[in-house]
C-alpha cells in the first residue's frame, strides 16, 4: 500500500516503464558525447563557424522533427515512431565512429542531434493519455527528472573518455558507448511498450495533418502569446549554448578539465532535479504561469553570471544557477498541451515546437558571429532578449484556469 502511494504521487504507471527505460539508456550515451560536440569539432580543424553552424542547424531540425515526430507518432503508433527513431540515432553515431572528419560530423548530427525533439510529440501523447488532469504536470516532471539522471552522469562519463584517449579518440569512443546503449534501449523498448497502448492513440482523430500551416488556427491566442514569449528566452539560451563549453575550457583565465566541465554539467543537472518534484505537486494545485515566469528568469540570468566566472569556482554557482532554469520547464510543456485544443493536442504541440525551433535557429547561427566580435557580446546579447522575453509573458503571457477538485 505504501509503494502504490508512491507510485500515485509521482504520477508512474506501468505502461510508461519502456519508455523512461530507453530515454535514460539513450540520453546517457548521447549526452556522453554530444556535449563535448564543440571541443570535437575544433580538434578536427572546425573554427567558430562550424560550432554555430551545428548549433543553428540542431535548432533547425529539433523544429523540423518536433513536427514530424508528432505526425509519425500519429500515423505509426508510438511503438513502432520510437523504433524509427532509436534507428535513426545509431546511424547518426556510426557516421562520426567510421568518418573522424568535421564534414561527417556535420552529416552524423543530422540522425542524432534531434531525437529529443522527434520523439517527444510521442513521449507527450503517451503521458497525457494515460494520466489524470490533475497528475500530468507530475508525470511530464518524472519524465524530465529521469532525462536528467543520464544528462548529468553522461557528460561527466564523456570528460573521463577525453582525458583518457585525448580530444579525438575520446569522443569517438564516447560515441561508441552510445550506439551501444542505444542498441540495448531499442530492444527494451520493443519489449516493453506495448504495441498499441491506449494512452498513445492519438487524439487527433483518424487523419493526421500534414500540412502545419493548416494547423495555425488551432493554435488559441495564449498559446501564442507564450511562444513569442519563449522564442525570445530561447535566444537568451541559444546564442551561447554551444560556446559554453568553448568559454569553460578554453578561454577563461583558468579553464576547466573536460571532466570539471562534466562534474559542473553534473551540478546542473541535480539541481534540476531537486526542484522537479515539488514544483510539479503545486503547479497541478495552481496557475502555471508564476512557474514558467520563474523559469524564463534563470534562463536570463545565466549568461549574465557566466561572464563574470573566470575558474571553476566560480563556475559551480553559476551552473547551479543554470540548473535552476528547469525550475518551471514540464510545467510549461503541461502549459502548452493544456492551451491546445483537446481534438489537435499532439499535432498543435508539435506544431508549436517547429515554429519555436525555426525561430531559434537564427539565433543559434547568429551566435558563432557574435562569439567572433568577442565572448561578452555573445553573452550580453543573450541576456537582453531573455530580459524582453521574460518582461513581456510577465505582462502578456495568460494561465489556464485550475479545477478545485
Amino acid at each position: 500500500m505504501g509503494l502504490k502511494r508512491v507510485t500515485d504521487f509521482l504520477a508512474l504507471k506501468k505502461s510508461t516503464a519502456g519508455l523512461l527505460g530507453m530515454v535514460i539508456l539513450i540520453l546517457l550515451g548521447e549526452r556522453m558525447a554530444e556535449r563535448f560536440l564543440p571541443i570535437y569539432l575544433m580538434a578536427l580543424g572546425g573554427g567558430a563557424l562550424v560550432i554555430g553552424l551545428l548549433n543553428g542547424m540542431d535548432n533547425f531540425l529539433s523544429a523540423v522533427y518536433s513536427f514530424l515526430g508528432g505526425y509519425l507518432s500519429d500515423r505509426l503508433g508510438t511503438r513502432r515512431a520510437l523504433l524509427l527513431f532509436n534507428l535513426a540515432a545509431m546511424f547518426g553515431f556510426t557516421i562520426v565512429i567510421l568518418v573522424p572528419v568535421w564534414q561527417a560530423v556535420i552529416v552524423g548530427a543530422v540522425f542524432f542531434l534531434s531525437w529529443s525533439a522527434i520523439s517527444l510529440p510521442a513521449t507527450m501523447s503517451l503521458i497525457t493519455g494515460v494520466l489524470p488532469k490533475n497528475k500530468r504536470t507530475m508525470g511530464v516532471s518524472m519524465l524530465a527528472l529521469v532525462r536528467r539522471i543520464p544528462m548529468a552522469l553522461g557528460p561527466l562519463l564523456g570528460g573521463i573518455c577525453i582525458s583518457l584517449w585525448g580530444e579525438k579518440d575520446g569522443v569517438r569512443a564516447a560515441f561508441v558507448v552510445a550506439l551501444l546503449l542505444a542498441a540495448v534501449a531499442t530492444v527494451m523498448q520493443q519489449f516493453l511498450v506495448e504495441v498499441e497502448p491506449e494512452s498513445s492513440q492519438s487524439v487527433s482523430g483518424p487523419h493526421p495533418e500534414k500540412n502545419p500551416l493548416k494547423l495555425l488556427h488551432h493554435m488559441s491566442p495564449a498559446l501564442k502569446q507564450l511562444l513569442v514569449a519563449d522564442i525570445l528566452v530561447r535566444y537568451c539560451e541559444q546564442i551561447p549554448y554551444a560556446f559554453v563549453v568553448v568559454w569553460c575550457m578554453k578561454t577563461i583565465v583558468h579553464p576547466v578539465t573536460a571532466v570539471q566541465f562534466g562534474l559542473l554539467t553534473g551540478i546542473e543537472m541535480v539541481t534540476a532535479l531537486l526542484v522537479y518534484v515539488p514544483v510539479a505537486y503545486f503547479a497541478d494545485r495552481s496557475g502555471k504561469k508564476p512557474f514558467v515566469l520563474i523559469t524564463f528568469g534563470f534562463f536570463t540570468l545565466f549568461p549574465l553570471a557566466l561572464l563574470f566566472c573566470q575558474s571553476f569556482a566560480w563556475l559551480v554557482p553559476a551552473f547551479i544557477l543554470r540548473g535552476f532554469k528547469e525550475f518551471g520547464e514540464p510545467t510549461r510543456k503541461m502549459l502548452i498541451m493544456e492551451l491546445a485544443p483537446e481534438e489537435r493536442k499532439a499535432a498543435v504541440f508539435g506544431l508549436y515546437y517547429m515554429l519555436r525551433d525555426v525561430f531559434v535557429t537564427l539565433a543559434a547561427l547568429g551566435g558563432g558571429f557574435l562569439w567572433l566580435i568577442s565572448p561578452a557580446a555573445n553573452f550580453i546579447t543573450a541576456f537582453l532578449f531573455g530580459l524582453i522575453g521574460t518582461v513581456g509573458f510577465a505582462i502578456w503571457g495568460r494561465d489556464v484556469s485550475i479545477d478545485p477538485a
